[in-house]
């Protein structure tokens, strides 16, 4: 960058150049990824990206018409990043939903979970979260927010969710089936 690149980025100026409007616009993108990475998307905020880049909110606006946009930026950078093996990878986003995000696990869920998938699998609980667009759990979140959710399905080794040859694996339906059990005896005190 040149020198009056830089210059056109110190706070408080405005970026002149298209070099320099390419540097800040990359610059909050980047902000926005860290926030990402620690910080639930419901709680960031224009404005707390905006400081976080060293610019006014404003200034944020004139690069993305919406939060929306600004994250579908962020998120666009991170999916394309360093493809592997060669692979070329298009962002292309669809509607957005609602969404859901889960309230922080209680202790006493935590060790019914872990001893329940010990006492069947023999491993450790384990949890993956895979978008939350399940729109009925919006809804129960939101109408009780302190309540604590276990999502669970019944898919086991080599199923085919959703396709053809869908099929439901007894075996592992049957040991889920006995977690669940243990878990809510545990929420019952027995």
């Amino acid at each position: 960058m040149s020198q009056q690149h830089g210059a056109d980025l110190l706070p408080g100026r405005r970026a002149r150049t298209a070099d320099a409007k390419h540097a800040r616009r990359t610059k909050v993108v980047d902000t926005a990824i860290g926030f990402l990475e620690s910080a639930d998307l419901e709680t960031i905020t224009v404005a707390s990206v905006a400081r976080g880049a060293g610019i006014a909110k404003g200034t944020v606006y004139l690069y993305f018409r919406t939060k929306e946009e600004l994250f579908l930026a962020a998120l666009e950078r991170l999916f394309a990043a360093d493809p592997p093996a060669g692979a070329s990878v298009a962002f292309v986003p669809d509607q957005s939903a609602t969404g859901w995000n889960a309230p922080p696990t209680a202790p006493w869920l935590a060790r019914a979970l872990e001893a329940a998938s010990l006492a069947y699998y023999g491993q450790p609980a384990a949890a993956m979260g895979e978008g939350g667009t399940i729109p009925f759990m919006a809804m129960l979140g939101q109408r009780f927010p302190a309540a604590q959710f276990l999502i669970t399905g019944v898919l086991g080794p080599h199923s085919n969710a959703h396709g053809p040859n869908e099929f439901l694996h007894i075996p592992y339906a049957t040991r889920l089936t006995a977690c669940v059990a243990q878990v809510l005896a545990a929420h019952a005190g027995g």
